[in-house]
């Protein structure tokens, strides 16, 4: 889609962004049911018709080599969850564990081996990477690709997870929950384009075309506490601040929340995740989700190295994912 049409279709949410103005969310202003602009408006995509990698195009070698020169002290923080059978889940999504008795070969030297077996659905549990087939407008994925057209009894022939490959760039994160003074945001809070310029403003630090922008809410500080309340609903982005930086070209947008942005939606209370669709859909842009910035935050880093690699699991829509940050 073409970036005025963008802002024809969203520019109305920019406003409803100025009424978040404390910590404590107001009522959203009315709007109507959420319509997706039609394929004609959305594609092709800014990289062209064919083009299959979104904003993965970012990940270039110039990029890579300014994150590697970001590590000064040899830190590293782990981003991501742990996977345990304690996480929390969403419907029959699942993680069995189930360790295999130890095996005694023969030889002399008795070697014994330990194994499990994992009933799960990969792509999508625990801090996960969302590929492009994982949501749609109707039955089209980002550039409009027709998803029965790509799949397969096997998973996806196009834009599989396989297909992003090792990430490596700067990373930044925006401590929206240290700005309002909080531990956690409440559960119903709309995050503004106003409340990312005040966090960049208050961490001195500044978002750059192909970063990994990171969004702390708190909310995982609920993870494997109470599960029940963490899949309930959550604090994120609204549609406005999605599509502010979006404009700003990030390689992906991340949250230590489920699904990135505020859920219920706030300033489209009609629509089902339309984040999810206004990144992933219109602008190929991939989520990362359930992500663990407590650490990260307590150390004072806004900016560091980001390396992810997701797995080379063909066909599949989405990662289970170990991010790091590294300084």
């Amino acid at each position: 889609m073409r970036s005025i049409s963008r802002r024809a279709l969203f520019g109305a949410c920019m406003a409803c962004g100025a009424a978040h103005a404390g910590l404590t969310a107001t009522p959203a202003q009315a709007q109507g049911a959420w319509s997706p602009p039609a394929s004609a408006q959305r594609c092709p995509s800014r990289w062209g018709a064919n083009d299959r990698r979104g904003s993965m195009n970012h990940m270039t070698p110039e990029r890579m080599r300014d994150a590697a020169g970001m590590i000064r002290e040899g830190r590293k923080i782990e981003i991501g969850h742990m996977l345990t059978q304690s996480m929390p889940f969403f419907g029959t999504r699942r993680f069995d564990v189930h360790l295999k008795q130890q095996f005694m070969n023969p030889q002399a030297n008795r070697r014994g081996s330990n194994e499990e077996i994992v009933i799960t659905e990969l792509a999508q549990v625990g801090t996960q990477l969302d590929a492009f087939p994982h949501q749609t407008i109707g039955d089209e994925t980002y550039n409009c690709v027709n998803v029965p057209g790509i799949s397969s009894r096997g998973g996806f022939t196009e834009m599989g997870v396989e297909t992003v490959g090792t990430i490596m760039t700067r990373g930044v994160v925006m401590d929206i929950a240290g700005l309002k003074g909080t531990e956690t945001l409440p559960i119903d809070y709309e995050i503004t384009p106003q409340d990312l310029q005040q966090a960049l403003d208050r961490q001195r630090v500044e978002l750059r075309e192909g970063d990994a922008m990171l969004i702390n809410t708190g909310w995982a500080a609920l993870w494997g506490r109470d599960n029940a309340r963490y899949v309930s609903g959550c604090p994120g982005l609204g549609v406005a601040a999605a599509e502010w930086l979006i404009e700003r070209g990030p390689l992906l947008l991340g949250a230590d929340n489920w699904p990135v942005e505020v859920a219920p939606s706030r300033t489209m209370p009609h629509a089902s995740l339309p984040v999810h669709q206004i990144a992933l859909v219109l602008h190929g842009v991939h989520l990362l989700e359930n992500m663990k910035l407590d650490e990260l935050v307590a150390a004072g880093r806004s900016e560091f190295c980001f390396v992810m690699q997701p797995l080379r699991a063909r066909g599949f829509t989405g990662s289970t994912v170990a991010p790091a940050a590294m300084f």
